[in-house]
């Protein structure tokens, strides 16, 4: 495909050319790659990414409430109540209310999530939020302000997409 000669930049790499569409491209396998993962997790295991997500993060931090893990995964407290519901319909978490409040609920693995987890693949989380969870703070800084001033370019933006989960993790 031809590319104008304004568009053509050199990157820090000899040789590279950086195009919009270069860069697009690479949206593209990021997506495609975190969107094939996510599918192989769930035949491999059944559930869907974001849920063996959800079960890595209670593994790790046992007795997490629905707003702690909704944070920790950066979804709306609603998406990860309805997450858990699932979880808990399938035996894979169960709730615990304390009993100095009653109110305030706690996630815990069953006997059948530790095994899911156990033998599902990795990464647990998707290899997106995996990858970044790896960079370190410099890196990611400049990947936020870079991604930042790309947002900015986009008509209509709805910042309320960065608390859902990707489509394809559902």
């Amino acid at each position: 495909m031809p590319q104008s000669n304004t568009a053509l930049k050199k990157s820090g790499e000899k040789g590279v050319q950086v195009t919009p569409l270069s860069v697009l491209q690479r949206f593209r396998v990021l997506i495609r790659t975190a969107q094939r993962h996510s599918q192989w997790i769930e035949r491999q295991s059944g559930v869907t990414g974001a849920q063996l997500w959800a079960l890595q993060e209670l593994a790790e931090a046992p007795g997490l409430r629905v707003g702690e893990l909704a944070n920790r995964m950066a979804l709306h407290q609603s998406t990860a109540s309805n997450m858990v519901d699932r979880l808990e319909t399938s035996k894979l978490l169960r709730k615990e209310r304390t009993s100095a409040d009653q109110r305030v609920v706690r996630l815990y693995l069953t006997t059948d999530g530790e095994a899911l987890l156990g033998r599902a693949p990795s990464p647990a989380r998707g290899v997106l939020p995996e990858a970044l969870r790896l960079l370190d703070e410099e890196a990611l800084l400049r990947l936020q302000r870079e991604l930042d001033v790309l947002l900015r370019q986009i008509k209509d933006l709805d910042e309320g997409f960065g608390m859902q989960p990707l489509p394809f993790t559902e």
